[in-house]
């Protein structure tokens, strides 16, 4: 997993974004080289004089046709290389638009500062479920992302794979995007958002088909049961505590739905909208003093005996 690298596309939407804006720096760069030549060339023809030459004022009588011609050619080619660049985005947004249909549908919320992820299956909505901040997508495969807010105004953005979408509430926006490359590709909240605002990202797992299926089909299984005696001790910590007052883990009493759902937290790469790697030292400090990590978050802080912390590290870490 690389930094987000808009010049290192992995899917046809970021291929044709690039392309644009190289498009643009070429025209823009070009439009700038020429302004600072023209204004290098007007200082060296100009007079030289000092504080006691009088001005020279003979050209307010005089025709200056070889100005004219020059200003009148910069302004055509202004006016061409504008309209050149409205038609290339104007091709740019129809390549965009020419995606193939959706094979995937996902519900993104974004939420102070986290993102829900919800796939699902019209056709058979048994096979729904619910996941948050790590996005899996099959290769070579469309999907449709239905965009929307929770609280705030907030931005989706992969660079690698497609460009800036706001979730504004009370909106819904989509956005389609596809991965030709296997990848682990990095995404941001592009809108500034709040106090966490730089700490919410999320990860784009692009895999090949049947290895998306299979974790698609591992993700829609409740959790497992605990497989001993801290484990066990860990869930009922878990349901009898405050953490099962906002987090939700299938298969259990745990039903909260103010924060991430935590069924399968063992199988994702990241904690904390990806701040941090999903270790059991890390997890512990984050459960121990979320406000010292993240300030901010709505997560409060859980001071607990050690025999308690290490059952309810035993009990998320057995939930892959």
């Amino acid at each position: 997993m690389g930094p987000q690298n808009l010049f290192a596309p992995g899917g046809p939407q970021a291929e044709q974004l690039l392309d644009l804006w190289w498009v643009m720096i070429v025209v823009c760069g070009a439009v700038f080289l020429a302004v600072l030549i023209s204004f290098l060339l007007a200082l060296w023809r100009a007079g030289r004089g000092t504080a006691a030459t009088p001005p020279d004022l003979s050209s307010l009588e005089r025709p200056e046709s070889g100005a004219r011609v020059a200003v009148t050619a910069a302004i055509a080619v202004s006016a061409a290389g504008l309209v050149f660049l409205i038609v290339a985005s104007f091709m740019t947004d129809r390549a965009l638009a020419r995606l193939a249909p959706a094979d995937l549908q996902v519900d993104v919320t974004g939420h102070q500062w986290w993102w829900e992820l919800q796939y699902n299956d019209p056709a058979e909505p048994a096979k729904n479920f619910t996941t948050a901040n790590e996005l899996h997508i099959p290769v070579g495969r469309t999907v449709l992302l239905r965009l929307r807010a929770d609280d705030v105004i907030h931005s989706f953005w992969v660079p690698n794979l497609a460009g800036k979408k706001d979730l504004i509430p009370g909106r819904n926006s989509t956005l389609a995007l596809r991965a030709d490359r296997v990848g682990v590709y990095r995404g941001q909240c592009a809108e500034f958002c709040g106090l966490q605002h730089a700490k919410m990202a999320f990860l784009v797992v692009a895999e090949p088909p049947e290895k998306y299926e299979a974790w698609a089909a591992a993700q829609r299984k409740p959790a497992a049961e605990p497989a001993d005696a801290q484990q066990k001790r860990g869930r009922e910590l878990f349901v009898t505590g405050r953490c099962g007052m906002c987090h939700a883990i299938q298969g259990s009493a745990a039903g909260g739905h103010r924060a991430p759902d935590l069924t399968h937290l063992s199988s994702r790469n990241t904690i904390a909208a990806g701040l941090l790697p999903n270790t059991v030292g890390h997890l512990a400090g984050w459960i121990l003093d979320p406000q010292g990590i993240k300030p901010g978050v709505n997560m409060p802080s859980n001071p607990m005996p050690p025999d308690d912390l290490y059952a309810l590290l035993a009990y998320l870490g057995s939930l892959k």
